[in-house]
């Protein structure tokens, strides 16, 4: 079941049934009140989610969705008129797994939507990985250096997740642009070294192990 929020109503009527048609169940919702009421009852397999809309915004909702233990796993896609590269950044970093810009095509969204509900699927979320100091839990999204935690982003922690279930194999900037941002990576590459060197500054002295493959991409040493 995916959820949609969104309210502008020929947009949710229009989106709802292309879902459908797809075989892929959807119900849309006006109101961020009404979708938080639903899903209490059930938790959908995947929202799309609008950022301007009334009572709060989709920013604000992400937010909520990766705070809360019982539905912090869900995948979101933000469907939206906002459009710059901070607007994107922005949702990306608050834990969207994709960004979709309106307006958009339906071929796109649904092979998005499918993409999205693929690496949700992975199996790889029980997984427990460690490195010398280093140790990563996908499943209790918690990250070590030694005795210390450390505090990562969403999309930080994802991109982390990802260099360690390949660890030794190199990951081409596209690969990890299409698994963590879903975008096109030409058009984002400032995006993902930002992340990189975040992430290494984060880690510290364990940060050694994300090597850079000039011109291809990064890679976790084993």
């Amino acid at each position: 079941m995916i959820y949609l929020l969104e309210d502008d109503e020929s947009i949710r009527k229009l989106v709802v049934y292309a879902l459908e048609n797809r075989g892929l169940p959807a119900v849309g919702f006006e109101r961020p009140s009404d979708f938080w009421e639903s899903i209490k009852t059930r938790v959908p397999d995947l929202v799309l989610l609008d950022i301007m809309l009334p009572e709060e915004d989709g920013i604000s909702i992400l937010k909520k969705i990766r705070r809360d233990p019982s539905v912090s796993k869900l995948p979101v896609i933000m469907l939206t008129a906002k459009n710059s590269e901070y607007d994107r950044v922005e949702g990306l970093d608050a834990g969207a797994d994709d960004y979709i810009s309106k307006p958009f095509g339906m071929m796109e969204l649904i092979a998005r939507v499918r993409a999205v509900l693929r690496r949700a699927d992975d199996g790889s979320a029980g997984k427990e990985f460690r490195r010398g100091e280093l140790f990563i839990s996908p499943e209790r999204h918690e990250v070590r250096v030694g005795d210390n935690e450390v505090a990562l982003t969403y999309k930080e922690f994802a991109l982390l997740c990802l260099l360690a279930e390949n660890i030794g194999n190199v990951m081409t900037r596209q690969i990890i642009m299409d698994r963590i941002w879903g975008m096109d990576a030409e058009c984002e590459n400032r995006t993902l070294d930002v992340h990189i060197r975040t992430l290494r500054a984060k880690l510290g002295s364990a940060g050694e192990c994300i090597e850079t493959v000039r011109g291809v991409g990064y890679r976790m040493r084993r």
